[in-house]
């Protein structure tokens, strides 16, 4: 569920044998940020230097302030209403994760 009116939105995924205390999510929606400064004001650097997974939408609004994703996600809705979904991988990270979605 996107976080509408929450800017961030924790999840927990469950314990499982790569992360045997579960996984931290923390789901940020940017869509109402006018200021990137704002993610700064928000206490957000923390949130981000935390461990666990953090899904990011309209990274563009807080542009600058970000650290580099290991991969982007692209969704576009293509003329029949059916989705495009495109994975970039930016680090080493992301890169076997993407090699890794091949195997």
């Amino acid at each position: 569920k996107s976080p509408t009116y929450a800017v961030v939105e924790p999840h927990q995924a469950p314990a499982s044998a790569r992360f045997s205390q579960g996984l931290n999510i923390s789901h940020f929606d940017f869509y109402r940020f006018t200021d990137p400064r704002e993610w700064e004001d928000a206490g957000f650097r923390e949130l981000f230097a935390s461990p666990g997974l953090k899904l990011v939408e309209w990274p563009e609004k807080a542009q600058g302030l970000l650290p580099t994703p290991d991969l982007s996600l692209t969704l576009d809705t293509m003329d029949d209403e059916s989705r495009h979904v495109t994975l970039l991988a930016h680090t080493p990270h992301g890169q076997a994760w993407l090699k890794a979605l091949h195997t």
